[in-house]
């Protein structure tokens, strides 16, 4: 079967993440910057804006300042950033387990098999807007049939769009692309192909295998093989390298959501998709726990805390969650999405033998008997009483939230 592998990559990611708590910022010039106090600093991220007028990763700030008068610098915080990167690598788990890390804003997804009318663009353009619905972000994503071309392809049309590259149009859209361009050539491997003449990556693909291979060595042999479009290289889950580890759902409701009856039965419903999916892949019990919210103004809060105990238990999950929406929201507006993480698993740590063990045993057998009534059944066999107040919303609750399998399926 011809894989189907998606790159995605979280466009302008610290300066879109910074906008998100400061919504003003997106209107002007803005960058994000290491120390607010060190004008001899460079440039770490920019916004559209100041990227189309030429400002640059690794820039001057001075430099900057000329491009863009009036460029407002904002400090990196990067416990920002890991929770945000967090959050979409757990919504591109929603449809593939084969998810690996390239960097905090990037990754690869795997989504071989998945059936949609358009193949790997149809789940690519579903992903782009799910991110911006329910992350407030965009994303640029390339779906090709290996990871090198994949990576390609989502530098092709930024911000927010999606590439196909095809074994029918890669020499097209690859080949003319300069040799720099393609996965793993550094300063130095470019230096040496353009001593030999190879300038674009149709050049390399044309150029013989021995002859590269000769001059640059293993490298080059693996540079020569991902020109012509015979990159093999599986995509790794993160989660078995160090990767942080998360399960999460989230969801754009169909009205706003007006008091906390409302949110009771949504968050509900998010930690019992969240809690499913734990104990169905078998990944381990949560120790941590994040809520997100959107209200209508499109102004986001999110909090985390530890959970009282490790846990996969849509109970316990639910509790932390309704404390910790409580603790950050005044209702000062209505609410347009949220969003339910768990993270910081447990794996192989054994319970203690009390009375609080013995009682998490028997709900967890009894969740486990649940999920085998709705697999065999349908999810709807098997409800709360609170899920009645509005079924409408629970149904978003509940899956993955949108029109592809959840992954597994």
């Amino acid at each position: 079967m011809e894989r189907t592998i998606l790159h995605i990559d979280l466009n302008n990611f610290f300066a879109s993440v910074e906008c998100k708590y400061a919504p003003e910022l997106a209107s002007g010039y803005m960058a994000v910057i290491g120390n607010v106090e060190d004008r001899h600093g460079i440039i770490l991220a920019k916004n559209q804006k100041a990227k189309e007028k030429g400002v640059k990763t690794g820039m001057l700030l001075r430099d900057a300042e000329k491009l863009c008068p009036g460029i407002v610098f904002v400090e990196a915080n990067h416990d920002r950033y890991a929770y945000w990167s967090m959050r979409a690598k757990a919504l591109y788990r929603r449809y593939s387990e084969r998810v690996e890390s390239f960097g905090i804003d990037e990754a690869w997804v795997d989504v071989t098999g998945v059936k949609t009318a358009n193949g790997g663009k149809d789940i690519a353009d579903e992903i782009r807007e799910r991110v911006k619905d329910e992350l407030g972000l965009t994303v640029s994503v390339g779906v090709s049939f290996n990871k090198v071309f994949a990576k390609l392809g989502s530098d092709m049309k930024k911000p927010d769009g999606t590439t196909v590259i095809s074994r029918e149009n890669y020499k097209s859209l690859v080949w003319g692309l300069p040799v720099g361009d393609l996965l793993f050539v550094g300063h130095s491997t470019l230096d040496k192909l353009k001593r030999i003449g190879i300038e674009s990556v149709g050049d390399l693909a044309r150029s013989k295998l021995e002859y590269v291979s000769k001059y640059l060595g293993k490298i080059g042999e693996n540079l020569w093989f991902y020109a012509n479009g015979e990159d093999k290289s599986p995509v790794l889950d993160s989660r078995n390298d160090g990767d942080i580890k998360s399960v999460g759902n989230s969801v754009t409701c169909y009205r706003d959501l007006t008091s906390e009856e409302d949110v009771a039965v949504m968050l509900s419903s998010l930690c019992e998709s969240v809690s499913e999916r734990l104990m169905r892949y078998d990944i381990g019990r949560a120790k941590s726990i994040s809520v997100g919210i959107r209200d209508s103004k499109l102004n986001w809060y999110a909090k985390q805390e530890k959970l009282n105990r490790p846990s996969v238990l849509s109970d316990d999950f639910f509790t932390s969650a309704m404390k910790l929406f409580n603790e950050m929201f005044d209702w000062s507006d209505s609410i347009r999405s949220l969003s339910v993480t768990v993270f910081d698993f447990a794996d192989g740590e054994q319970l203690d033998i009390n009375v609080s063990d013995v009682e998490y045993m028997k709900r967890l057998n009894l969740m486990k008997t649940v999920g085998k009534i709705r697999d065999k059944y349908g999810a709807g066999s098997v409800r709360r009483g609170l899920s009645f107040k509005d079924r409408k919303l629970t149904k978003e609750g509940n899956g993955h939230g949108g029109s592809l399998p959840p992954a597994g399926k």
